[in-house]
């Protein structure tokens, strides 16, 4: 019989069976050891690789049963993984007789192995292998996951894998890597640091920083307090107090000052310039809660700390129980607690150093004053702690790296690179790669003595390497070439050793060793007990860190299983309820700068929980929430669900508990406290920061309804949380009396609005106010201002729910209401000042004004204003006077040309030119209302799941995605001066007077054919109406603009570069909208203000000109889009009663509308058309 072959995973015959067979599985593993980050795809792959490596090589010593396969484990899995993977693979099999407890696919990975065996195994001998696959892929995606959110991003790349792998001895050994992941490899997303930290980079750092800190402080208290008070025969509690001093009351305060923090960068208010964190020291200063760091100083720097502990470590039996718990855990109570002992210290000292920083840099005066007291009341404290340290301590070297077990990621990776580069540079006969190709942190620096060597050596250490040099004497001697201060001489890869520690003996004193995989040794001698703990403590560490974070991870995880939340009874209270398909659904893809989950859709109650969610703040769906909560909530119900929300009853006694009470216990007690602290605490600070963001954002729900502020007022009122319920109440005091006086924030500009242009009509002269007398410059600046006043009024409630074409329009939403009206109101002025000039001369002039001050609508950015103008002049009276056209320059059609170019190609123009300016500008509105009615139409308010309806949160999000595009050009103003005469005329437009619709569109086009008859070869000549001269003052300021708001011409559009287009897409993913839905294919507006025919909504409508005009509309491209349906109407204009028809209906706005139906549709289907539109109009009653 032959030996089985080896089997090869990656060969064209083998590896399409096993790719991506893992990939789905292991985004599972992540999800539940990191919920709160993302994976990449190649991640995951490169993961799945590592596993197959992996089972390849537990398949190699071809198991036949469970024990086979521990054994494998036991060889070749390094310590103490091993022991973890194994337990984790015999919990599997207990639990496979309840229900299969892994992720990975065991029941296609069965099969295979069948063909890597070459013999069937037993399903409990691969359910075991899986199992070790599965924790090993989970021990790897946690490291990595820990990396990723060390260096605060939110998803897990196969690089982060690789660099996290690189620290991690056990796992490099396991997969013997050897890459190149060092630091350099690190740096390409982080751009060069340079400059002063700003007050929100302190706060922001500090923030990671304490994290790290708290981390450092449960590895002492959960990993090696926990194992002195363990074993009660060794240790008293005398050697535990006098070890560890007063940590636990560290630990309290660091929790505390951390979620003080959190808590103010959470409820920092929009216009606060940072963060305000001053209150939170000042608290804790005032109640002298700093005060344990000058006890614990005390302790851990006095000789009877190291006395005491010397001689514990130098019992036999201490060091047989350690070393009993896991290997290198002797060690690491041996020189690496006394160094994590020092952290609260060094921690300590830098509190001092931070504040001054934070002082410094605040720009709030409250803040400054804060950070001031909390200095001054620890003034004492600070000189206490400095003279215990310097007395018992040697003042460290400026830039020497204090003691950390972890790297401290506030310190710049760049400033790291230079560093390394530095030493690399003063070392002479370097070879290989580059120290920041295989390492990212400098450790250590110091002289040891190498056994057998003749003089000392110069070692330096890093996380990934340790080199010793000797010094360079040529280098001292003069014109010596070589600069170098050191001569390299040996080389270390620390994964590739093991360091042990050496008794004192005749031969060598303060000794230990470097071991390497062939078992040759290397002995290095330190000067001093200090420096060899100083130097053990760092190998140690770096050896073991991996080891103890593994032992910390556990023991977290185990608290938390073994206490679990207990949250209060669902009957008590409803936002307690476990999540479901039946009450939330969330969307497959998190947000990629935070890693939250997304909400597709959810009960309102789900939905109020999570907008106030205990586990994390989530300011994005605070935002979307409040701007369109209104579509399914009110917001007196809004008001009631927060308030039942904020009052959290504490979770009921079970049985056990009510029986240990009986007999005098407390079982509750640590529950209690846990669950006040991590739940109700937070919970009530998000139920305030969403009353705080409510006031702040949405204050119109409060002007509007007088007892709903009353309420609020009322309940906050009784809140016990100061500091945040005052902050809610100065915002409320502001706007009411923003809303009383007027009183608005000042804009204050680098230089000076230009001054106002005058033509004809002068200062006061108002009842000569024209288009012809006003100067257009002046026209185009005042209604430019006027515009973007009605634009940055509209408030994002106005628009959520297509609220506008509703019952209650004028009251839900009448800032929008009057941005119409006036652009209505516009369009028409400007179509009747052209066909009431019946002079041709005058009507050239008057039609070549409106296209100067479509010009420096251009310049102004005032996208609004130019589709405007190109709606008035496309509107059916203005845009059949050929002979009008035929006479304008050729530059100024040009001009009109571009200007309609950007409604084309579904505004792809447009948008390319929004894309390319800067604030401030008008966007065209009505592509807003268009993509917000297609997705309220589109997709629908409720989702089912099991039978339940659910509100269709994705839909809201697409909304406010909308409402927040709009809103991002809402902020700048214009650095115009407003000329009170010239607004007021243009506010109170009226070009209709006291006609109807139909009379005023009738008086329009009949005036238009009074002007220019159908096929007439010449126009008839009228007398000139005015006396003023034609002439156009032109558009460059006769004063020069000192503030760069008009210099002359605009830039052609045409002469723009491409740009990419940043308006969202709407995608309907539930429902596509319905054909015969009356949503027109062009950004408009599709009911109507009061009064309105067509061209009272043209600007939100896209042109489509030919398809209206027929022959006269193909014939004049220039002005039209080219169109193939011109047959229908050509044929409509053919009859008399077709004709007068459309006279009558004109502004039916037919030439606005993009129509589908084909050349084949008849006379009577154009007729249903025109009345169908003219319907839907009528029924829009402003």
């Amino acid at each position: 019989m032959q030996p089985q072959q080896i089997y090869d995973f990656s060969s064209d015959e083998n590896s399409h069976k096993w790719r991506g067979l893992f990939v789905q599985a292991l985004r599972k593993v992540q999800l539940q050891v990191h919920p709160n980050l993302s994976a990449k795809e190649g991640a995951l792959q490169h993961i799945e690789e590592l596993i197959l490596q992996l089972l390849n090589m537990l398949c190699m010593a071809q198991p036949r049963s469970v024990q086979d396969v521990e054994e494998r484990v036991q060889k070749t899995f390094p310590h103490p993984i091993d022991k973890w993977a194994i337990a984790d693979a015999q919990s599997a099999i207990e639990k496979r007789k309840r229900r299969n407890p892994l992720l990975l696919p065991v029941d296609k990975i069965h099969p295979l192995l069948k063909e890597v065996l070459g013999y069937k195994i037993d399903y409990h001998v691969c359910l075991y292998i899986v199992a070790v696959l599965e924790y090993i892929s989970a021990d790897i995606l946690k490291l990595a996951g820990n990396y990723v959110g060390n260096i605060r991003h939110y998803e897990i790349s196969q690089q982060d894998i690789k660099v996290s792998m690189c620290a991690d001895k056990v796992l490099m050994d396991m997969f013997d890597q050897d890459e190149d992941i060092g630091l350099v490899s690190q740096c390409t997303e982080e751009p060069s640091s340079s400059g002063e930290l700003t007050y929100d980079d302190l706060v922001r750092l500090e923030i990671a920083e304490e994290r790290q800190y708290l981390r450092e402080l449960d590895l002492i208290i959960k990993v090696f307090r926990h194992h002195f008070l363990f074993n009660n025969k060794i240790f008293t509690p005398q050697d535990v107090e006098v070890i560890f001093s007063n940590i636990l009351d560290i630990h309290e305060l660091t929790v505390k000052l951390l979620g003080l923090i959190e808590d103010a960068v959470e409820m920092t208010a929009d216009g606060s310039p940072h963060p305000l964190v001053g209150s939170c020291f000042e608290d804790l200063a005032e109640e002298q809660a700093f005060d344990p760091y000058e006890t614990l100083s005390q302790d851990i720097l006095s000789r009877q700390f190291r006395e005491h502990f010397s001689s514990l470590m130098a019992r036999p039996t201490v060091g047989l129980y350690f070393q009993s718990i896991a290997e290198g855990f002797k060690e690491a109570v041996q020189y690496v607690l006394p160094q994590l002992m020092m952290v609260p210290v060094y921690h300590c000292l830098h509190y001092f150093e931070l504040l001054q920083q934070l002082q410094e840099h605040s720009e709030e005066q409250d803040d400054r004053e804060c950070l001031k007291q909390a200095i001054t009341a620890l003034l004492n404290l600070q000189c206490s702690v400095e003279r215990i340290y310097t007395k018992h301590l040697p003042r460290r070297k400026p830039g020497e790296p204090m003691y950390r077990l972890y790297s401290r990621q506030v310190r710049s990776k760049q400033l790291a690179i230079k560093r390394m580069n530095e030493i690399q540079k003063s070392i002479d006969g370097w070879e290989g790669k580059d120290i920041g190709q295989c390492c990212s942190e400098f450790i250590l620096e110091g002289a040891l003595l190498r056994a057998g060597a003749k003089h000392e050596r110069h070692n330096f250490l890093f996380d990934g390497l340790m080199i010793s040099c000797k010094a360079n004497q040529s280098s001292r001697l003069p014109g010596s070439g070589s600069g170098a201060e050191f001569r390299l001489k040996e080389k270390f890869v620390l994964r590739k050793v093991r360091i042990v520690d050496r008794e004192d003996s005749a031969e060598f004193k303060h000794a230990f060793e470097l071991v390497g995989k062939d078992e040759n040794c290397v002995v290095f001698c330190a000067r001093s007990a200090e420096e060899k703990g100083a130097w053990m403590a760092a190998l140690v560490t770096l050896q073991y860190r991996s080891t103890l974070d593994r032992m910390l991870d556990t023991v977290l995880q185990h608290e938390e299983q073994a206490q679990p939340l207990r949250l209060p009874s669902p009957e008590l209270y409803r936002f307690a309820v476990h999540d479901s398909e039946e009450n939330i659904v969330f969307e497959d893809r998190v947000q990629s700068k935070t890693g939250i989950p997304i909400i597709k859709a959810g009960t309102v109650v789900k939905l109020i929980e999570r907008l106030t969610y205990h586990m994390y703040a989530d300011p994005n769906f605070v935002r979307t929430f409040l701007t369109t909560y209104r579509s399914f909530c009110k917001p007196q119900e809004l008001l009631g669900l927060l308030i039942d929300r904020i009052e959290i009853p504490e979770p009921e006694p079970t049985e056990a508990d009510k029986q240990a009470l009986w007999n005098g216990d407390q079982p509750m007690a640590a529950e209690l406290q846990r669950f006040r602290r991590e739940y109700v605490q937070p919970v009530q600070l998000r139920v305030l920061n969403v009353f705080r963001q409510w006031v702040e954002h949405h204050f119109y729900d409060f002007e509007n309804d007088p007892e709903l502020r009353g309420r609020l007022e009322e309940y906050i009122s009784s809140k016990s949380m100061r500091k945040w319920v005052e902050s809610i109440n100065k915002i409320i005091k502001r706007k009411m009396q923003t809303q009383s006086n007027g009183v608005s924030h000042n804009i204050t500009f680098e230089s000076p609005p230009p001054p106002i242009e005058w033509h004809i009509s002068r200062l006061g002269q108002t009842d000569t106010f024209d288009l012809m007398t006003l100067h257009p410059i002046e026209i185009a600046r005042q209604l430019t201002l006027l515009e973007s006043e009605l634009y940055r009024a509209v408030r994002p409630s106005e628009l959520v729910g297509s609220v506008w074409t509703k019952e209650d329009k004028e009251n839900n939403s009448p800032n929008l209401l009057r941005m119409i009206r006036h652009t209505t109101n516009l369009t028409l002025w400007f179509e009747k000042c052209i066909v009431e000039a019946e002079n041709l001369d005058e009507r050239v002039a008057v039609f070549t004004r409106v296209i100067e001050i479509l010009q420096v609508f251009q310049e102004l950015n005032n996208f609004n204003g130019v589709l405007e103008v190109v709606s008035a002049i496309n509107s059916v009276p203005v845009y059949r006077l050929d002979h009008t056209f035929e006479a304008v320059p050729e530059r100024k059609k040009r001009i009109l040309e571009e200007a309609v170019e950007l409604s084309q190609d579904h505004f792809k123009k447009y948008l390319a030119k929004l894309k390319s300016i800067n604030p401030p500008c008008v966007p065209f509105f009505g592509i807003y209302l268009t993509n917000i009615l297609k997705t309220e139409e589109g997709n629908p308010d409720f989702l089912k799941r099991h039978g339940k309806e659910l509100i269709n949160f994705s839909k809201r999000r697409k909304v406010a995605e909308i409402t927040g595009e709009i809103q991002q050009y809402q902020n700048q103003p214009y650095c115009l001066k407003v000329q009170q005469d010239i607004k007021r005329f243009f506010e109170n437009l009226n070009p209709m007077g006291s006609l109807g619709e139909k009379e005023f569109s009738d008086y329009l086009f009949n005036k238009s054919q009074e002007i220019e008859p159908r096929n007439c070869k010449q126009p008839p000549r009228f007398p000139r109406k005015t006396m003023y001269p034609l002439k156009s003052p032109g558009i460059r300021p006769v004063r020069t603009s000192t503030s760069g708001t008009l210099k002359g011409h605009p830039v052609p559009l045409e002469r723009e570069p491409p740009h990419k287009i940043t308006f969202r897409s709407i995608a309907e993913t539930e429902h596509e909208i319905s054909s015969t839905a009356s949503v027109p294919t062009s950004p408009n507006t599709p009911t109507p203000p009061q009064s309105a025919t067509s061209d009272l909504i043209s600007v939100f409508m896209e042109q489509d000109l030919c398809n209206s005009y027929g022959e006269a509309g193909a014939q004049r491209h220039t002005l039209s889009h080219t169109h193939t349906h011109t047959h229908t109407h050509t044929h409509t204009h053919t009859h008399t009663h077709t004709h007068t028809h459309i006279d009558t209906h004109r502004h039916t706005h037919t030439p606005m509308y993009k129509y589908t139906h084909t050349h084949t549709h008849t006379h009577t289907h154009t007729h249903t058309v025109v009345h169908e539109y003219t319907h839907i109009i009528s029924d829009e009653t402003l």
